[in-house]
C-alpha cells in the first residue's frame, strides 16, 4: 500500500528535481546531463574484490547523482525510477557485448556498445527484507525493470530475473571498509529454488545495482549466480580417457563444458566513486 501511495502522490504532487532540488521537475535539464551525458566505462575498485566481474557504470558517484539514488531509494521518489533506469542500461550496454573486454578508455569493444544477439538478463542485486519493508519498495529492482524495459524499447531483448535472496543476515554496510564489508557478505546470498535452471537456460547474464563501492556486494552475486548456473547445467562426465560429458543431454567435450558451465558474467552500475572510474588497468 505504501508503494502505491508514493506513485500516486508522484503523479498528483508537484514534484522537485532530485538532483538539486529545483522546484516542478523531477530531474532539471542539468542533473539529466550529469546522470547521462557522459559514456559508461568499466569501472575498478581498489583493492579488487576476487571473482568480481567486469563492471560498467553510468556516472561518478557525485553530489547530483549520489542526491538522485538517495531520493529514489530513501525518500519514494519513484519517478526517478525512468531516467535513473535509462541510465543503467547504457552501463548495460557497454558491457555485456560479446566481446565484453574495456577499450583503451575503459570502454567496451562491443560494436557500438551494443550487446551481441541473445537475450540480456537482469540479476538484481538484493536488498535487505528489513530494509525493503521500511522502504516500501525495492529501489534496485525498481531500475532494473525499468532499464529492462529501456532495453526493449531500442532493440535489445531483456527482462529481469529476480533470483538472488539472502540467506542470513548481514551487518549494515555502512562504515565497513572493503575487507570487513568481503567479510560481512561472504556465502550471504543464494539464488531461489528454480533459479539456477532460469539461469542457464542461456541469455547473458548482467548483474545489477545502484551503486558499486567495494564491489563485495556484486562479487559476492557473482559467486551465488555462477555456482547455480553450473549445478543446474548437471555437468556428467562420462569417461577419462574421451574427457566428454553430458551437458543438457548433449555430449560435448570437456573444455566447451568448462567454458559454458559458470556462464559470463558481467556487471552494470548507475553509479561508482571516481577513484574507481580512474583505475582502468588493462
Amino acid at each position: 500500500m505504501r508503494g502505491w501511495w508514493r506513485d500516486l502522490t508522484d503523479l498528483v504532487l508537484p514534484a522537485e528535481c532530485g538532483g538539486c532540488g529545483r522546484p516542478r521537475t523531477v530531474l532539471c535539464p542539468g542533473c539529466r546531463a550529469v546522470l547521462a551525458g557522459a559514456a559508461p566505462c568499466r569501472v575498478r575498485p581498489a583493492p579488487e574484490p576476487a571473482g568480481l566481474p567486469v563492471v560498467h557504470a553510468a556516472a561518478p558517484y557525485g553530489d547530483e547523482v549520489r542526491a538522485m539514488l538517495l531520493a529514489h531509494k530513501e525518500r519514494g521518489a519513484l519517478a526517478l525510477a525512468a531516467p535513473l533506469g535509462a541510465a543503467l542500461a547504457g552501463a548495460v550496454r557497454a558491457g555485456a557485448g560479446p566481446a565484453g573486454r574495456p577499450g583503451p578508455a575503459g570502454r567496451s569493444t562491443a560494436s557500438r556498445g551494443r550487446p551481441g544477439p541473445g537475450p540480456v538478463l537482469l540479476v538484481p542485486v538484493p536488498s535487505a527484507r528489513w530494509a525493503v519493508r521500511a522502504r516500501g519498495h525495492d529501489p534496485v529492482r525498481r531500475i532494473a525493470l525499468a532499464a529492462a524495459g529501456e532495453l526493449r524499447r531500442t532493440g535489445t531483448p531483456a527482462r529481469v530475473l529476480g533470483v538472488l535472496r539472502q540467506r542470513r543476515a548481514v551487518a549494515d554496510q555502512a562504515g565497513l571498509n572493503s575487507r570487513q564489508r568481503a567479510v560481512n557478505l561472504a556465502g550471504a546470498l543464494e539464488v531461489v529454488a528454480g533459479g539456477g535452471r532460469l539461469l542457464a537456460e542461456g541469455g547473458r547474464i548482467v548483474l545489477v545495482d545502484d551503486l558499486m563501492t567495494t564491489g563485495a556486494s556484486l562479487a559476492e552475486a557473482a559467486r551465488a549466480v555462477r555456482a547455480a548456473r553450473s549445478g543446474a547445467r548437471a555437468l556428467r562426465w562420462t569417461g577419462e580417457r574421451t574427457g566428454r560429458v553430458e551437458m543438457d543431454g548433449r555430449i560435448v567435450g570437456r573444455e566447451q563444458a568448462e567454458g559454458t558451465s559458470g556462464g559470463t558474467v558481467r556487471s552494470a552500475v548507475i553509479a561508482a566513486p571516481l577513484d574507481a572510474f580512474e583505475i582502468n588497468r588493462n
